[in-house]
């Protein structure tokens, strides 16, 4: 019988390789903990969904099938929104996680009584020095953003207090950028956010579908969550820019007697207008949480 402790969501999208030899150990650890399994197949192309049908009368197992792909985040989303456990914990179809470092988190959210606890990749999974640039300039543009106290920002490693995380994934994307927008706004919304280090194995099969567009749509994404719950933290530093640049290039021409550049004046009303900007931004921010908050 199982508890009403945990779920573990897996999004899966052509993993029909990994499959085979990833999910009979995944369903026999969670069976034997006794927690709930929801795998979301997400439109998947290969044979999938064949393999995943042949779990469906497992009383262990709990399946969706998406018709089209709906993206990472909109497969996660999928198995979020029907959990009905305490806590949640979402991990790749890929053979990369290990089903035993979930036991370590929920016991950290438990006794820490955190909301979010994130498993955080030791520093070799970087292999590429590509890849390892592009995660650090993304967390450095987030953290310039809004505080950022973890590390491993865009792990798909996490678990949830699942009242919180179902409450926010509305306002993340469907993309891949949805591990790190949803670690945000934790962040943002002052629920306890903790890091824990777990083991990575190499992929069974297949190769990762993270490139330059994947990082391009998790800045911007980030850009919209830091415009949504920090857009003072982006409008200020603009205004303040644009302000001391139209100071400091009429200030000269004044002191020549030559009276106020139209430059300078374009340049300090422009800075003006962003600082105005973002007192507006600032006060649809707080409505906006104001009504995220209330439902709950």
């Amino acid at each position: 019988m199982k508890n009403n402790l945990l779920s573990v969501v897996v999004p899966i999208y052509n993993e029909e390789e990994a499959l085979r030899q990833f999910l009979p150990p995944l369903i026999a650890y969670c069976r034997d903990m006794k927690w709930t399994l929801v795998l979301i197949n997400d439109g998947s192309t290969d044979g999938t969904k064949s393999i995943l049908e042949e779990y469906e009368p497992n009383p262990d197992v709990v399946i969706f099938h998406h018709g089209i792909n709906h993206g990472y985040g909109g497969a996660l989303k999928t198995g979020i929104s029907k959990a009905t456990t305490e806590y949640i914990v979402t991990m790749d179809a890929d053979g990369q996680h290990n089903p035993e470092d979930v036991v370590p988190l929920l016991q950290l959210a438990i006794n820490k009584q955190a909301d979010l606890v994130v498993g955080s990749r030791p520093p070799e999974f970087l292999s590429s020095s590509f890849r390892s640039i592009g995660k650090w300039l993304i967390h450095c543009f987030a953290r310039f953003l809004m505080p950022l106290p973890i590390k491993d920002l865009n792990s798909g490693f996490k678990l949830y207090r699942t009242d919180l995380v179902q409450k926010y994934i509305e306002l993340c994307p469907d993309s891949m950028a949805f591990s790190d927008i949803i670690t945000l706004i934790f962040i943002n919304q002052r629920h306890l956010v903790l890091e824990h280090p777990i083991s990575i194995n190499k992929r069974i099969a297949g190769k990762s579908t993270i490139s330059v567009h994947t990082a391009f749509d998790t800045v911007v994404n980030i850009l919209n969550i830091a415009m949504m719950f920090k857009p003072l933290r982006f409008f200020l530093p603009l205004s303040f820019i644009f302000i001391l640049l139209g100071i400091s290039w009429g200030l000269p021409i004044i002191i020549m007697g030559r009276g106020l550049s139209v430059g300078s004046t374009l340049a300090i009303f422009t800075g003006l207008l962003f600082f105005v900007i973002g007192l507006i931004a600032n006060q649809l921010s707080a409505m906006r949480l104001q009504l995220i908050n209330s439902k709950s």
